[in-house]
């Protein structure tokens, strides 16, 4: 996903500037709570140069949902060149989204807790997201080259990266105290042994 818009204005520190404040106040107060004035007045800029980037408070909002999950969608691509297989590449996506959590859990939460279709309408669910669709592609590739057992493939990629998402949505809410990264062994373990194929039992002769 590549957002949209003049690429100049893109990489404004201006623009960046205004979508940090945004996405601290959409987190922290919610989307509805918040208005243009407040994310001038978190940003220190006048209210004519929050224009000259954005139509409104919408805008800021979608400008934000395709930065991040460009982002998102990078990193995925990244891990998808970088690891090997479907065990390595989908442990390592969900060690990244670890990563992210403990360094910007403000852009972690915009993504995955964020109401979006109450006011970005026109958004798919965000499981159809090309971040998520890429990571889902993960799995299916792995059961195509008999790494991943035969199963629905909704199926699959919901026990891949389920229990890393609520991990990270109750270490976001305060419930897991301790940084995310140190739980990854016994979670991807736990995880890749719902995913692999089962052994093959052989009779002794």
């Amino acid at each position: 996903m590549t957002p949209t818009g003049d690429p100049k204005k893109r990489l404004s520190p201006l623009r960046a500037k205004i979508l940090d404040a945004a996405l601290h106040l959409y987190t922290s107060k919610g989307y509805f709570n918040t208005s243009i004035h407040h994310i001038q007045g978190a940003a220190a800029v006048s209210m004519g140069s929050i224009y000259n980037y954005f139509a409104g408070k919408e805008a800021i909002a979608q400008a934000l949902y395709d930065d991040l999950l460009g982002e998102m969608e990078t990193m995925v691509d990244d891990v998808a060149r970088t690891a090997e297989g479907a065990h390595d590449q989908a442990r390592a996506v969900v060690a990244a989204m670890f990563a992210l959590t403990e360094s910007d859990p403000e852009k972690v939460g915009y993504i995955l807790n964020a109401r979006h279709r109450e006011f970005l309408v026109d958004e798919p669910d965000i499981c159809s997201s090309q971040p998520f669709v890429k990571m889902r592609d993960i799995i299916i590739r792995g059961m195509q080259r008999g790494e991943v057992r035969e199963m629905d493939s909704w199926v699959a990629a919901s026990l891949a990266y389920g229990p890393a998402l609520r991990m990270i949505s109750l270490r976001l809410d305060g419930v897991v105290l301790k940084p995310l990264p140190g739980a990854l062994d016994d979670l991807w373990e736990a995880t890749w042994q719902a995913l692999r194929p089962a052994e093959v039992q052989t009779t002794p002769s």
